[in-house]
């Protein structure tokens, strides 16, 4: 997608992001593991967007650091009750861009298949490096992210309905490169005041490849589940949430 950035999809849905996601599972279960993770903190989140895990997480006690490329979705999350509390960053995750804590990070995690907003593979290793050497002895990367569906573009491209209202139509359009992973995107809304545009691209990843990744940023699979309840992860599963440590840390 021609003038695409990192910083383009947040910018552009900051506005409307809390509303879109009013729908998505409540976050607790997935705050109940990475408080469980965490400790006191201090935990780092790829990609914090307006504060939706962060601030919950922090409300547990745990202090918490982010990263994100948007300010115009950074400045939501301040405008939040808490949302001063929380350092972030400004800036591409992919390079995880903060300084360093004395000790390392007991827990750095990505949420809601936000790894795949970087969008090489070069870009997805360098932050998997890169978290590894911010990681605590014995702290974990949590990633959660969509098990890839190669059927949901067929023909490479797709245009899926969302929303049909009286007053609002929502519906996605897609084109999706099977060689690079990719799928740029854009989520259109057509209302009376108007017409919406609100672009996205990801860059998608199968678990083996995610695992290579760890491997060769020096960590290892702890755990990997089918959802935030810790569900059993099988061919079936739609997601996974899957725990990396230092691939020297003792078995757990």
């Amino acid at each position: 997608m021609e003038d695409y950035r990192p910083e383009t999809y947040g910018d552009r849905i900051a506005d409307l992001y809390d509303q879109m996601v009013v729908g998505l599972p409540d976050p607790a279960d997935c705050v109940d593991r990475l408080a469980e993770l965490a400790g006191p903190g201090p935990a780092l989140e790829l990609g914090i967007g307006t504060g939706r895990v962060a601030l919950p997480l922090a409300a547990r006690g745990v202090r918490v650091h982010g990263v994100d490329a948007s300010a115009a979705m950074v400045e939501r999350l301040r405008a939040k009750p808490g949302g001063e509390a929380v350092e972030v960053t400004l800036g591409d995750f992919a390079g995880v861009p903060v300084a360093s804590v004395e000790g390392g990070y007991p827990l750095v995690y990505v949420v809601f298949n936000t790894f795949f907003s970087l969008l090489t593979q070069d870009d997805q290793v360098r932050c998997f490096a890169e978290v590894a050497g911010r990681l605590a002895p014995g702290g974990a990367f949590v990633v959660e992210a969509f098990v890839p569906d190669p059927t949901l573009h067929p023909g490479g491209q797709s245009v899926r309905t969302r929303h049909l209202g009286l007053d609002l139509v929502q519906f996605d359009v897609a084109l999706h490169d099977p060689v690079a992973q990719r799928v740029d995107f854009q989520h259109v809304l057509l209302a009376g005041d108007g017409t919406r545009l609100l672009p996205g691209a990801i860059r998608y990843a199968w678990p083996a490849e995610l695992d290579l990744m760890a491997r060769m940023a020096g960590l290892r699979v702890r755990e990997r589940w089918g959802g935030w309840r810790r569900e059993p992860f099988g061919a079936a599963s739609g997601l996974h949430v899957s725990v990396y440590e230092h691939a020297g840390a003792a078995a757990s």
